[in-house]
């Protein structure tokens, strides 16, 4: 066998088997039903999360994404982007069809055709449906 080559019986030259210190961080999107909002976690801590809500009307048809938010500890990483396109992806991929109140995806969406043909515009019945969802979120804080 040559030096060049490992297998995975063989150890790295690496012993403690730690990342390097340019290491890319772990990176994790989830949907978190429970709080309406997918969250997005860098090595396993909080980082972010994009909220949404159902209209009143074909809840199961649309989902309404309304506020997305990245902590300043965790900012110029792109990972709003990340954070997004997964849970557009994510959202489609259920059935769901796209409605963009949050300024920052209608922004992603305005340079991404990801979920293109999957996007509906905004109505008034969908902000009457994100003040409700919002005020319910901050009752729900206190």
């Amino acid at each position: 066998m040559t030096a060049d080559k490992l297998t995975a019986d063989e150890p790295t030259t690496d012993p403690t088997n730690t990342p390097p210190p340019d290491a890319p961080d772990e990176v994790e999107v989830r949907d978190n039903p429970g709080r309406g909002r997918f969250d997005i976690l860098v090595d396993g801590e909080q980082a972010g999360f994009s909220m949404y809500t159902k209209p009143t009307e074909d809840p199961d048809d649309q989902r309404i994404f309304y506020h997305t938010v990245i902590d300043d500890a965790f900012g110029g990483r792109g990972l709003a982007g990340t954070l997004t396109r997964t849970a557009l992806l994510t959202s489609v991929a259920e059935g769901h069809r796209i409605v963009a109140v949050c300024p920052y995806v209608a922004h992603w969406l305005r340079s991404h055709d990801d979920v293109e043909g999957s996007v509906d515009t905004v109505r008034p019945v969908h902000l009457e449906t994100v003040r409700r969802a919002s005020a319910e979120a901050d009752a729900a804080d206190f």
